[in-house]
């Protein structure tokens, strides 16, 4: 069978990030090297404010997966021939972990230093008084990367992680974690600990930060193993 045929490629970029990024522009290099097209949606849909897990989980459902009210069976059993699979970086890979739970057409998953325990490493760093004034105020300004600029973030981004826990991650889709050692953003025990119980998972530890910036090379090289692609 050609992957190439019957395969589809996502990738999504992180929190504060854009379809621009290093990584995603990396990777959308790779992927056309191999005459592959990889996706890369813009998850801030121009209101970062706005943003939030469901929203995220939304646009991709919307736009490029299929729902099994809006397709027959029959049809569903063919998209599985190829599916889809969702390269995520960081809280983009927190959302390819959460798609491939709720959807059966993702086949697997590569998470690149993926948002685990996201809250608990994030809050910390904000300070109570700072999450206080965010609840009372409704907004945090956040710096954005792909803007260069602090943006306002509606404290709704909070509220709804409360709808996502971790444990409940147990559909055993295949999945590769990428995860730099020196990461002080979401340590990498955040991914040992969801490697750990889930048989269907397999951690790289990187010699890297959260960026990933220099372990490129051994990034793409992992995700052709992992994907099965042929030069």
């Amino acid at each position: 069978m050609n992957l190439k045929n019957h395969s589809s490629y996502i990738y999504l970029h992180g929190f504060a990030s854009s379809p621009d990024s290093l990584k995603a522009k990396y990777f959308r290099d790779r992927f056309a090297s191999l005459e592959i097209d990889l996706k890369t949606p813009d998850l801030n849909q121009n209101d970062f404010s706005g943003l939030t897990l469901t929203r995220q989980l939304q646009q991709i459902e919307t736009e490029f997966l299929p729902t099994p009210n809006s397709i027959s069976s029959q049809s569903a059993d063919k998209k599985q021939l190829g599916g889809v699979t969702i390269i995520g970086s960081s809280f983009g890979g927190l959302t390819a972990a959460w798609l491939a739970q709720r959807q059966l057409s993702v086949k697997q998953i590569v998470l690149l230093a993926p948002a685990f325990q996201f809250i608990s490493h994030w809050l910390p760093l904000l300070g109570q008084q700072q999450l206080e004034k965010w609840q009372s105020e409704k907004y945090l300004p956040v710096y954005h990367y792909g803007e260069q600029r602090y943006l306002p973030l509606n404290y709704q981004f909070l509220a709804d992680m409360a709808q996502y826990p971790e444990q409940k991650l147990i559909r055993s889709v295949p999945t590769l974690i990428l995860h730099g050692q020196h990461d002080t953003i979401i340590p990498i025990q955040a991914s040992r600990d969801f490697a750990a119980n889930r048989p269907w998972v397999q951690l790289i530890e990187l010699e890297d930060d959260h960026s990933l910036g220099n372990v490129l090379a051994e990034m793409w090289e992992a995700t052709q193993k992992f994907c099965q692609f042929k030069n």
